[in-house]
Order: structure tokens, then C-alpha cells, then sequence
């Protein structure tokens, strides 16, 4: 780093962390986070992985855009450094889930989602990868294409390019009848199919993105600080239900707030806790139902529509941090945050944790809807 890149770092972010080396070690509270993320990993390491993921993901301090906001200190969890396919956090999950897939002999995987559904391009990119056939629900109807690219571009066009079957169907609210359908179909034809639920959310993924808490915290013992907050958009419920189980054993001083993007924060906090109950009795941890906190009213006049809180997010993450996110997802959980920081939730010397979920194809279906 030259003189003059350092000397501005220290002038926009004066207060930031340094590493435990630089303050002779870690204390005895950042040996007992360590031994809390190693218990968490014991009782993980019992669910067997692909190896799909790039792990661990960076977390890297957001300086610009604290600075902007006038604190606290934001860090940014890449969730979409995951590797395959662009990434993103469902990769994660289908780490472990596409292992139960192979061990199974199955030779073909079926999930679903809207037109840019983020979680439909990692299944299809893991099934490239795995050298099995992939069949996607295709849901119309959920929200007006919101640009004529919409239906051509973004993961519209990474599912044919990784070879996926698509199969349109109408949206009626359940969000995993028509997969389960397709994979019915597919079974009466022969052929063993997997079902990957919407979002890859359920038990075992809980389970799986659990795992993100066990680097969280590894990391922040490194950088020699300890998050208030771990924030991030929720929807398909399966991600939050996996940090909350997690934290609740490796971080118990840290909450896990949830944005909600689906216009539908009390069908996703059901759904949260649903899963999280679940994950806990299946690794053997508590889990309390007064940890999920789910945050309305970021989530625009819809599902897949952005307002301009969105897009404030958006170009803001972009011009500051060169952090490309998506209208759908992590541009309206970057909005949650922004929101709650202005509100002055937390203290300007607060550490928060913003966990970047990826989805920078779909920015391109959405162009001339941004206006960027």
C-alpha cells in the first residue's frame, strides 16, 4: 500500500479495528469466540459438503460507504465470491444439499424460481458442474417484467447457458408444488430426480449456512473486533435461519437482523423459525424464537420491484465500494441497513456485518429500470 493510499484510509476510517496481532493477541473473550466457532464446526462437520464453494468467503470493511453514512462500521461478507456461477449465498447450501443429490444416485436435479431467480442460476451452475441434467419451475405471474430484457438476459440467460431444461409455469403462491410436480413428471419417466426447494431453504440448508457464522467469526477475532449486528435480506428464510442457529452458539452477543424483501415479513419470520427449529434439534444446539428479527417495510411496493431506497443502495455500494448488487435481493437488504443506520440503531464505534448475498446477473435484466 503506498504512503498516500494509507494515510487516506486512516483519515476516513481513524477508528477502524487492527488486526489482534498488532494488539499483542487475542484477550480471553477472543479465545472463547474461538473455541464457540470450534464447537459450532464440530457439530457441522458431521454434514459432509461437495466442496462446490470457494470457502471461506472475505469479509472486507465497507470504509467509503461508513464514512458516508457517519458510522457505525459496515463490513461486507462476500457471499458472492462463492466461485461457481457467479456465486452467491445458495451455493453455499447446495454444498451440502447436492452431496445428499449424489450420494442418493440421482441423475437430475429439479428446483424453481421466478424468470431472474438467483437460486435457479446456482442450481443449474452446480448441476453443470456435477455433470447432472437440471429442470427448473419457471414462475410467471409474481411480478410484471419490469424491462423487455427481463425474460432474456441476466440468469435468464446463465440457466441456458448452463444447460438447464426450462418449464414455465403460473405463480399461485406455493413456491414449491410446481417443483415437486416437475420432479413427479420426471420420475414417472425413469429418471431419479433431487428436489432443491425454492431458495434451497430448508432444514439441512439452515444447517449449511450456518457455516457462514463459523468464518464470521473467525474473522472478526482476526480483525480484533466483535459485530453488534450480522444484517442481511431474507426471504426464502432458509439464510437467516442458518445465522441465527449459528450465532446462537458462536455469537451469542451478536444479533441477526433480517430485511425483509418479500413484502411478507410475517410468512418469513414463520418460515425462519420453522427452519432454525428444525436445524437446532438436528445438530443438537437450543434455539430461542425471540432471535429472529425480521425488519418490514424495505422490501418496495413488492416482491422483484425496486423503489428508491434500492436504488439509492445500489449506487451507492457501486460509487463507493465498487460492489455491484442486485435489485431483488441485496440492493433492498443494503436499503434495510442504510435505513436503520440513519435511524441511529447502532453507535458510530459499533461494528455491523453486512452480508453480501449476491445476484449481479439480474442487474442487467433491470438496466432500464434503474436508470443506471
Amino acid at each position: 500500500m503506498s504512503a498516500t493510499v494509507a494515510l487516506r484510509t486512516r483519515m476516513e476510517a481513524p477508528n477502524w479495528p487492527r488486526p489482534v496481532a498488532e494488539l499483542g493477541g487475542p484477550s480471553s473473550l477472543d479465545r472463547m469466540t474461538s473455541n464457540d466457532a470450534f464447537f459450532l464446526a464440530a457439530k457441522l462437520s458431521a454434514f459432509p459438503r461437495l466442496g462446490l464453494a470457494s470457502l471461506p468467503t472475505p469479509l472486507e470493511p465497507m470504509r467509503r460507504l461508513s464514512a458516508h453514512l457517519g458510522g457505525p462500521r459496515i463490513w461486507v461478507k462476500r457471499e458472492d465470491a462463492t466461485g461457481l456461477g457467479f456465486g452467491g449465498n445458495k451455493l453455499r447450501k447446495l454444498d451440502y444439499i447436492l452431496h445428499e443429490a449424489v450420494s442418493s444416485g440421482a441423475d437430475v436435479l429439479v428446483s424453481g424460481g421466478v424468470v431472474q431467480s438467483n437460486s435457479q442460476r446456482q442450481v443449474a451452475a452446480a448441476a453443470a458442474r456435477l455433470g447432472m441434467e437440471c429442470h427448473l419451475a419457471v414462475y410467471h405471474g409474481r411480478l410484471a417484467p419490469p424491462t423487455p430484457e427481463y425474460a432474456t438476459s441476466g440468469n435468464a440467460m446463465l440457466n441456458r447457458l448452463f444447460g438447464a431444461h426450462l418449464h414455465d409455469v403460473p405463480w399461485t403462491g406455493d413456491r414449491n408444488a410446481a417443483i415437486e410436480q416437475l420432479g413427479n413428471r420426471l420420475r414417472q419417466e425413469g429418471r431419479r430426480p433431487y428436489f432443491v426447494p425454492y431458495g434451497v431453504s430448508n432444514s439441512l440448508g439452515a444447517i449449511a449456512y450456518a457455516s457462514t457464522i463459523v468464518e464470521i467469526a473467525e474473522q472478526s477475532q482476526a480483525q480484533s473486533m466483535r459485530p453488534a449486528a450480522i444484517v442481511h435480506c431474507t426471504g426464502s428464510a432458509g439464510t437467516q435461519a442458518g445465522l441465527v442457529v449459528g450465532a446462537s452458539v458462536a455469537m451469542p452477543e451478536t444479533r441477526i437482523v433480517g430485511i425483509d424483501i418479500d413484502a411478507e415479513p410475517e410468512r418469513v419470520r414463520c418460515d425462519v423459525v420453522a427452519y432454525a427449529r428444525a436445524a437446532a434439534d438436528l445438530i443438537g444446539t437450543r434455539f430461542d424464537e425471540g432471535d429472529v428479527e425480521v425488519v418490514a417495510g424495505h422490501a418496495g411496493p413488492a416482491y422483484g420491484v425496486p423503489h428508491a431506497a434500492t436504488i439509492e443502495a445500489i449506487k451507492l455500494a457501486g460509487a463507493l465500494e465498487a460492489l455491484v448488487l442486485d435489485p431483488v435481493y441485496s440492493g433492498k437488504g443494503l436499503a434495510g441497513l442504510i435505513a436503520l443506520v440513519r435511524e441511529r440503531r447502532w453507535q458510530g464505534n459499533t461494528d455491523i456485518v453486512f452480508i453480501h448475498t449476491g445476484g449481479a446477473p439480474a442487474l442487467f435484466a433491470y438496466q432500464r429500470a434503474l436508470g443506471i
